[in-house]
């Protein structure tokens, strides 16, 4: 009798993992739901703008595709970037849409998908200051870029090889560092070349490009959570891009944004 009772108990121990199992696939779920919910930062242009109410920019468009192609709907959730990656980890939404980029400490502990973006780190000038003409013009200078952002830690590791550290200041968001430029009081604004020359296209007579781009080519992803749980989801998204750069989806949308499709890799680049 008490080896039937062990038994029952085994069993249906066995019985709850194999259920938690199941519901623990991301993507199991999130088409049970037919919605998947994804967090970003609205202020992001041209990846995420918020514009009379309405979500645009390259991650929407993209992002509308990969969810047809899932058969859900997409559910977009406007955060600021210091708690978008802590949400995600405590389970407040399913994915971050959000343009991350990939480094080896951030690939350690999020799970991401294929390259959605350049994420190489640019810099945008006011309209005529000559005083800048290439990066390293800004030595001495005071420069803003996002708190807690890879371009921003980019921008401090140049820094540390000019003859006079940059003044780096820290902005919520990049829309306040362009404002703050704007107004003269900052030189310079640093953050990756598609959301730097999308500015200056949008106003080109506020804002200036200065090249070549600086610090080691970067990449953005989109990011879910570590583990087994994230893994179906991760490959049916690859899956969605990788269709979307052979049927020519992925260039058009950058190219509607940007003027231009930037190369991006169609495997995990190698990140340092």
């Amino acid at each position: 009798m008490k080896k039937t009772i062990l038994s029952l108990v085994a069993a249906a121990t066995l019985g709850l993992s194999f259920a938690s199992a199941a519901q623990a696939d991301l993507l199991s779920d999130i088409k049970a739901k037919g919605k998947i919910v994804a967090a970003t930062e609205m202020h992001f242009a041209p990846f995420d703008i918020l514009k009379d109410g309405e979500y645009a920019g390259i991650d929407r468009d993209l992002f509308d595709e990969i969810a047809k192609e899932l058969g859900v709907k997409a559910e977009f959730i406007d955060l600021p970037w210091q708690s978008i990656l802590p949400g995600l980890e405590a389970k407040k939404f399913d994915f971050v849409l959000a343009p991350v980029t990939m480094t080896a400490e951030r690939l350690a502990r999020y799970s991401f998908t294929l390259p959605i973006g350049n994420a190489t780190v640019a810099l945008a000038k006011k309209a005529g200051d000559n005083s800048i003409t290439k990066p390293e013009d800004i030595a001495g200078k005071a420069v803003g870029s996002q708190k807690g952002s890879a371009q921003l830690a980019q921008l401090k590791a140049f820094s540390e090889t000019l003859p006079e550290p940059v003044d780096a200041r820290e902005y919520v968001n990049i829309d306040e560092a362009l404002a703050d430029m704007a107004a003269g009081r900052i030189a310079g604004v640093a953050n990756s070349l598609p959301l730097m020359g999308y500015a200056s296209v949008q106003r080109p007579g506020l804002f200036e490009l200065v090249l070549p781009p600086f610090g080691e080519p970067k990449y953005f992803g989109w990011v879910a959570r570590k583990g087994e749980d994230s893994a179906s989801f991760i490959e049916a998204v690859n899956k969605a891009l990788l269709a979307m750069h052979e049927d020519g989806r992925l260039k058009a949308i950058n190219e509607k944004w940007l003027g231009a499709s930037p190369d991006l890799p169609t495997t995990m680049p190698e990140v340092k």
